[in-house]
Order: C-alpha cells, then sequence, then structure tokens
C-alpha cells in the first residue's frame, strides 16, 4: 500500500509542481506584457507629439525627426481627417503600396487601440489621426505563457510516463527478485533434507536418531522461511532478546551449511547485549549478510561477529576477509537491483535494510571496506540493558 501511495504523491507533485510553474510563468509574463505596453504607448505618443510639432515646423526639427525615426518597432499609419493614408511605418516593406493590405492592417489598428489625434490646422480645426498596433515583440510575449504552458505541460506528461515506466519496472524487479530469493532460501533446506533422506535409507534404524534430529532441525528452518515472507509487508511483533544468543544460534545452522573451508569467529565484548528484535527477520539480516561475504571471500576465508553495547545502542559488527566493496559503492549496494554476481537479483541488501531500517528503527551501512582484504558491516539496534 505504500508503494502506491508514495506513487500517488509523485504524481500529485509533478501536476502541482507544473502547475506552479505555468501560474508563475503567466503572472511574470503578464506582468513584463503590461510594462511594454505602457512603454509602447508612452512611446507612440512621444512619436504623435513630436509629429504634431513638426507639422508646426516648432522646435529642433532634427530632434524631432529623431524621435520620429526612433520609432522601428511599432507600427502605425497616420490619416487625414478625411481617411486618406498621409504616412506608414514599420509595416511589411515590400507590401506599402498595397492598398488593400494597407486597408487590412488598418482595420486591426482601429480594433486594437483608439487614435491619437494630431491638430495639424488650427484655423479650420483640422487633425489626422495616428493608428497604431502593438508591436511583433509585445504580440509574441502574449503568445509565449501559452507555448511554454504546452512545453511545461509535454515535460509534465513525460515525467508522469517516466515515473510510471520505472515504477513499474521497479515493481516487475521486486517480484522476480523475490521468487529467487524464495528460491533461494529454501533451496538450503530442501537440498539438505534429500541429503538426509539418503543418508536414512543407508543407515541403520539404530544409527538413524541424530539424522532425524537434523531433519527435524531444516523442517523448522522451512517453517523459518515460511514465517519470514509472511512478515514481510506486515509489521513484525519485536521482543527483547539477548542477541549474543540469537547471534550465536544463527551462526550454529550457517556453519555446518557452509564450506569448512570459511572460519567463524564469534567476538562478545560486554555480554548482555539485549534488544528488541524479531528473531526470524534478523536472522534472516545475518543469514543474508554472511552468505554475501562467503561469496566475497569465494568460498575461502575468515568471516567474524563482534558485539557491544553503549547505554543506548547495540552494536554488530560482521567482517570478512573478502575483495571488499568500492567506496563509491557503500551506499549504492543497498539499493533494489544492485548486485555483483552474474545470477544474482540485488534484492538481498534491499530486504536486510528494509527489515533494519524499518522494522527494528535500527541502522545498517558499511563501516569499513578495502579491495582485495575485506569488508565490515555494521548493525545499530537500541539498547535495553
Amino acid at each position: 500500500m505504500r508503494a502506491y501511495n508514495q506513487k500517488r504523491y509523485w504524481k500529485i507533485f509533478i501536476l502541482c509542481a507544473a502547475a506552479l510553474i505555468g501560474g508563475i510563468s503567466l503572472l511574470y509574463t503578464r506582468h513584463l506584457v503590461k510594462s511594454l505596453a505602457q512603454q509602447e504607448d508612452k512611446k507612440i505618443k512621444l512619436w504623435a507629439n513630436a509629429t504634431k510639432q513638426l507639422i508646426k515646423s516648432e522646435g529642433d526639427i532634427n530632434f524631432l525627426l529623431n524621435i520620429i525615426e526612433d520609432n522601428e518597432t511599432i507600427p502605425t499609419i497616420l490619416v487625414d481627417d478625411e481617411g486618406n493614408v498621409v504616412t506608414t511605418r514599420n509595416l511589411d516593406p515590400k507590401r506599402e503600396k498595397d492598398t488593400a493590405y494597407i486597408a487590412s492592417v488598418l482595420a486591426n489598428m482601429k480594433e486594437e487601440h483608439e487614435p491619437i489625434r494630431i491638430l495639424y490646422d488650427e484655423a479650420h480645426n483640422r487633425y489626422n489621426y495616428l493608428y497604431y498596433e502593438n508591436s511583433k515583440l509585445l504580440n509574441e510575449l502574449k503568445t509565449y505563457p501559452f507555448i511554454q504552458l504546452c512545453l511545461i505541460g509535454f515535460f509534465a506528461i513525460m515525467s508522469y510516463l517516466a515515473l510510471s515506466s520505472s515504477r513499474k519496472a521497479e515493481q516487475n524487479q521486486v517480484w522476480v527478485g523475490m521468487s529467487k530469493e524464495t528460491a533461494h532460501q529454501l533451496g538450503t533446506p530442501i537440498s539438505s533434507l534429500r541429503e538426509w533422506l539418503n543418508l536414512l535409507r543407508e543407515t541403520e534404524k539404530e544409527n538413524q536418531e541424530e539424522i532425524l534430529q537434523e531433519v527435524d532441525y531444516d523442517i523448522r528452518r522451512l517453517e523459518l522461511i515460511t514465517e519470514r515472507f509472511s512478515k514481510i509487508g506486515s509489521e513484525p511483533v519485536l521482543k527483547a532478546e539477548n542477541l549474543d544468543l540469537v547471534i550465536d544460534h544463527s551462526l550454529g545452522y550457517l556453519k555446518n551449511r557452509i564450506s569448512s573451508k570459511v572460519i567463524f569467529e564469534l567476538n562478545i565484548g560486554k555480554p548482555g547485549n539485549w534488544a528488541m528484535v524479531n528473531i526470524p527477520l534478523f536472522d534472516w539480516v545475518l543469514e543474508n549478510i554472511c552468505k554475501n561475504a562467503v561469496d566475497a571471500m569465494e568460498g575461502k576465508g575468515k568471516l567474524s561477529i563482534s558485539i557491544n553495547h553503549d547505554h543506548e545502542h547495540v552494536f554488530v559488527d560482521i567482517s570478512d576477509t573478502g575483495k571488499g566493496i568500492p567506496k563509491s559503492k557503500f551506499k549504492t549496494i543497498f539499493k533494489p537491483g544492485f548486485t555483483t554476481k552474474k545470477r544474482g537479483w540485488g534484492l538481498g541488501l534491499s530486504l536486510v535494510k528494509r527489515i533494519v531500517h524499518e522494522y527494528h528503527k535500527g541502522q545498517i551501512y558499511v563501516r569499513h571496506s578495502e579491495p582485495g582484504k575485506g569488508t565490515t558491516f555494521r548493525i545499530v539496534l537500541k539498547s535495553i540493558n
């Protein structure tokens, strides 16, 4: 359920982020359009006043001509009081003599802005009328937010699809990895049972008791594995346990089922390392780390577990003499799908982290590793001493 909720939250986040960016863009662009429109309005009025002064031939004519010629962006048409075109500016130079084009542009200008009246004959009270429209830059700026919204929408959709695809791929990988992990977990006791069965057939009845004990142990191991998987996804029950005994018991099972060339060592700094744990799940953590350590040592080396505690925490250090882990991979190894094995699915350490962090509220990390010399994992749990 948590995975689906996280996916839904990411979708909501993407949509909200896209809406926020689009809203801010629209508001800011609207502000720019308004400012530019006001500047153009002032500019065209200055241009009209200069034209009026030029008609009256008052003031510095060169200065007035400079003002008029300075308008290189705003399209304008100056007409007399009878509607005849006096002059045009910033229209399409190739169509300036096309009367139909001029009439069409003039009609658009009349719809867009009120004309500016320029009195040029006071005696007869005659006026010219200056029509104008927004500059090309202003028109483009008005359409820019819609283009930007389309781009934001496109990237939001692509991000949404990419997120959905990656989540689906991750879920598929986890399901496949879980299946492989199940088969891996069941493989050891099943193989062991098969060997015990063969041995029973060859052993006389009076010598079968020890073998039956081992068979019973493997059956209980299968029950333990079933219990482990049943707890994934639900809140496990934690109990106060002595980790000295829990870890010693777990190592006892692994020693008889791992290469005899691996030397196991258990070091207890201060006896009585108590913590709140769920034994089936914590055993799973130890088993995964130890099996990875054996793989890293290629079935030959030393595997040491040290247990200690202070007033607040219990520390469990698991060290091997394997090939080590590069420092750049210290965090990556706990991500689902990461593996260095040809047939691995990268789920073991991901499950380990989930069990320690989410179920036991503890920590697990690579304390130290050196290529060619070995690795030390540290598990930190809250002490109840």
